[in-house]
């Protein structure tokens, strides 16, 4: 069975968020790890060569993969602000409905500026997802 490509680094994570190219972007990832610090309780960790995660889980589906996974966080990408809330978001129609402007993925939301959202909503879908994500597997603190 593959090994998960998405793994946790030694790289610094405030260094990686000062390295961010773009102005905006890189002020939006900022103010993104305050939010995730204080509605988490938890320290960063990169995961890969972008993702900045918060706590993790480990799994294993009933076909007998498993590994482990951060529990939520977010990449500052060129094209968006990419953040993860594991398992996904099938159940977040309210809260995505007042949130603002943003697509969704499988487990990933994507925004193209914190200005364009709620982030009080932003930080009750994190909850959210940390509470779901919580009924289903152990999460571990970072």
């Amino acid at each position: 069975m593959a090994d998960n490509k998405t793994k946790p680094t030694d790289v610094d994570v405030q260094a990686f968020l000062q390295a961010v190219e773009h102005p905006v972007r890189r002020a939006d990832a900022l103010t993104l790890d305050a939010m995730f610090r204080r509605v988490t309780g938890w320290q960063p960790r990169m995961w890969g060569p972008t993702m900045i995660g918060y706590g993790s889980y480990h799994y294993i589906y009933d076909s007998g993969r498993e590994g482990d996974c951060l529990a939520t966080g977010f990449s500052p990408r060129k094209a968006n602000l990419t953040l993860y809330i594991m398992p996904g978001y099938q159940n977040f129609g309210g809260l995505l409905d007042r949130l603002g402007k943003h697509k969704t993925g499988k487990a990933c939301l994507y925004i193209n500026k914190l200005a364009d959202v709620d982030l009080q909503v932003l930080e009750e879908i994190v909850r959210a997802g940390l509470e779901d994500l919580g009924t289903r597997w152990t999460i571990t603190p970072s």
